[in-house]
């Protein structure tokens, strides 16, 4: 029996790596997440593209509850999903794939899930496929470099406070900010005074056709699951080194 998080990328169907298609093909059962039985999340919309068979089926997460309040219902999706997964293979006895926007191993469900799997089933093989990130897919689609040289690079989400974010910015080196949203104004004014809005960027629905990429100085609203870029000064090629 065994369990295996995909990475299937921020959300473009062509940015799904070979192994990730020779896993979902060749699975006995493709979970994929979602906030309600009856709304398609964008990992299952990638998957969907990608999927020769019909064995899919949804987990509900509490994905979009707030990290500051009663994290209750959080815990009780994750158990659930889990039991559901391994009812699966105790049923089955196969395999089942769990299918993860941008990378199992980066703030991903999976690592919950995978946990609680363990934990009922310990004779379950866990296992995963990396997947692109969304820093990765942002910086490509604003055609700039992350990092180079000797710079350091920092991945944060803002999903509780900005503390962190000012401890990077004096830190240096190039800031990502994972899970913008409703944060957008504070995180700008912060960059602002940092002297760094000039070499912000913000990216929104990455992978999809509302894909949008623009200076952080001229964006106003962001979606949730948007991305900062922050990069340090460069002053020539091979300045960093």
């Amino acid at each position: 029996m065994e369990l295996v998080g995909i990475g299937v990328g921020p959300g473009d169907p062509d940015l799904l790596t070979v192994a990730a298609v020779r896993e979902l093909s060749c699975a006995g059962r493709v979970f994929v997440p979602g906030i309600a039985p009856d709304v398609a999340g964008r990992a299952e919309a990638v998957v969907r593209v990608h999927l020769a068979h019909d064995r899919l089926e949804r987990l509900v997460f509490a994905l979009g509850d707030d990290v500051t309040g009663s994290q209750r219902r959080r815990h009780d999706c994750w158990d659930t999903a889990a039991a559901r997964v391994v009812a699966h293979l105790r049923e089955q006895g196969s395999s089942a794939a769990f299918a993860t926007l941008g990378d199992p191993s980066v703030y991903s469900t999976f690592g919950y899930l995978a946990t609680t799997v363990r934990q009922l089933l310990p004779r379950v093989r866990i296992r995963t496929v990396p997947g692109i990130t969304a820093m990765q897919a942002a910086a490509s689609a604003a055609s700039l470099t992350l990092v180079e040289g000797a710079e350091g690079l920092t991945l944060l989400p803002l999903s509780r406070d900005l503390t962190s974010l000012d401890e990077a910015l004096i830190r240096g080196g190039t800031v990502v900010a994972y899970k913008v949203g409703h944060r957008l104004a504070a995180l700008r004014a912060r960059v602002a005074a940092a002297g760094a809005l000039d070499r912000a960027w913000c990216a929104e629905h990455l992978g999809t056709p509302q894909e949008r990429i623009t200076p952080l100085a001229h964006t106003d609203t962001a979606a949730y699951l948007s991305t900062v870029l922050v990069l340090p000064p460069r002053h020539g090629r091979g300045a960093q080194l």
